[in-house]
């Protein structure tokens, strides 16, 4: 029986990195985008929503995917955004599509994967793109410690990069344009059992990862953003129905454990996060039994509570986010 069987939704991983305007680096930008989702039950769709991330608001329609699927993961080299992976109903893909954020239109075919993976997260230092853990498709519920990478400006096939300290499904991810962090997930699904791990990887150079500290709750499919300094965990689950609306943060620069940042509007898991480096913006999810339209954001240099921002085109589960230009 697959993950999406068992839950009857689908889920979310990996969210992009954000960064401030005055950065050399190119792995965020002012452009907010999510990416499929599931919009009812067995409902994967096609849709790609943006929002001008200085300016609250509603989203607005950018294009379609190549395949409706939900449970992928995104990042950007800020011009470029990738989603690789996900579903459509049971059928797990290996797809990497990717868009120009600059742009509204269509997705085109980038390459695939290693593997049909669901339930992985994804960062990226504006060179590589990195997918992490997940849940393959040979067999249930086969968690994945893979890490694997394409370089964005050029199409092709994933590369593996190294393994993750801890196989899981559900993860998050986040970077500050050097590491590459990795945060939560299921590390055994059929008992809920949840992991705090924050894993980290220098993004420039392969090889597996090293443990950066924990999370302050252990818990799946929280939405990560980031900028250059701090990185971001919003939301999550601890089983099919309990959300959470707990911010942890991290400072980049120093390995350690996350602490309090603030709360969500909501108990929100299975939710997309993206950031332009001042604001870090989560959209989606599942505040059961509800798919959520709602996009929410906070100050990442202050901490404290979420704000409404406007909402998504449709509620949906699972969609993933990244920003560019």
């Amino acid at each position: 029986m697959s993950i999406g069987m068992k839950l009857g939704i689908y889920s979310i991983a990996g969210a992009a990195a954000g960064g401030d305007s005055e950065s050399s680096t190119t792995w965020f930008g002012g452009r907010g985008l999510w990416f499929g989702g599931e919009i009812g039950h067995q409902d994967p769709t096609l849709i790609i929503d943006y929002i001008t991330i200085s300016t609250t608001g509603d989203a607005t329609d950018f294009g379609d995917l190549t395949v409706a699927r939900a449970n992928g993961a995104a990042c950007s080299n800020g011009s470029r955004g990738v989603y690789g992976g996900g579903a459509n109903v049971y059928t797990q893909k290996d797809v990497i599509d990717y868009i120009t954020i600059a742009t509204t239109g269509d997705a085109t075919d980038f390459g695939d994967l290693s593997i049909n993976n669901i339930n992985l997260g994804a960062c990226s230092d504006g060179t590589k793109g990195l997918w992490a853990g997940g849940q393959l498709s040979s067999g249930y519920p086969n968690l994945s410690n893979v890490i694997e990478y394409v370089t964005i400006a050029t199409t092709g096939n994933t590369t593996d990069f190294g393994d993750l300290t801890v196989a899981r499904i559900w993860n998050t991810g986040c970077s500050d344009g050097t590491k590459g962090l990795f945060g939560g997930g299921y590390s055994d699904w059929d008992d809920w059992v949840r992991t705090n791990t924050i894993d980290y990887v220098t993004v420039a150079t392969t090889g597996d990862a090293t443990d950066f500290g924990d999370l302050s709750v252990a818990r799946a499919v929280a939405g990560a953003c980031s900028n250059e300094t701090r990185g971001l965990w919003g939301g999550g689950h601890l089983n099919y129905s309990t959300g959470q609306d707990v911010i942890d943060y991290i400072t980049m620069a120093t390995t350690g454990n996350a602490t309090d940042f603030g709360d969500l509007i909501n108990d929100n898991g299975y939710n997309g996060a993206c950031s332009d480096g001042t604001k870090g913006v989560w959209g989606g999810g599942w505040e059961y039994p509800v798919r959520v339209d709602v996009i929410q954001y906070v100050t990442i240099a202050t901490t404290g509570n979420a704000t409404d921002f406007g909402d998504l085109t449709d509620g949906r589960i699972a969609p993933s986010s990244t920003s560019g230009n």
